[in-house]
């Protein structure tokens, strides 16, 4: 009984979760040419910002130095 009442919560769970995924508008399709334009102007603007980015930050901001700890010496003659 336990294991047929388990199996129908994790279905509905699962259902529930797949009507939830739906309900999600963030992406949508468009056939109207000014958009896809628009889109890809933006697209292309973001692109060349980010590829200038990165050098301007090398410029301004040093180079971290990594401080890695010396191993530890062995001892000889340990005592067990």
């Amino acid at each position: 009984m336990k294991k047929v009442s388990l199996a129908i919560l994790v279905s509905l769970s699962a259902l529930a979760g797949a009507a939830y995924a739906q309900t999600d508008n963030g992406v949508t399709e468009s056939t109207d040419p000014a958009k896809a334009a628009d889109i890809e102007q933006r697209a292309q603007a973001l692109q060349s910002q980010q590829e200038a980015m990165p050098h301007e930050e090398m410029k301004q901001k040093p180079m971290m130095k990594h401080h890695h700890k010396k191993p530890m010496a062995k001892k000889e003659g340990a005592s067990s």
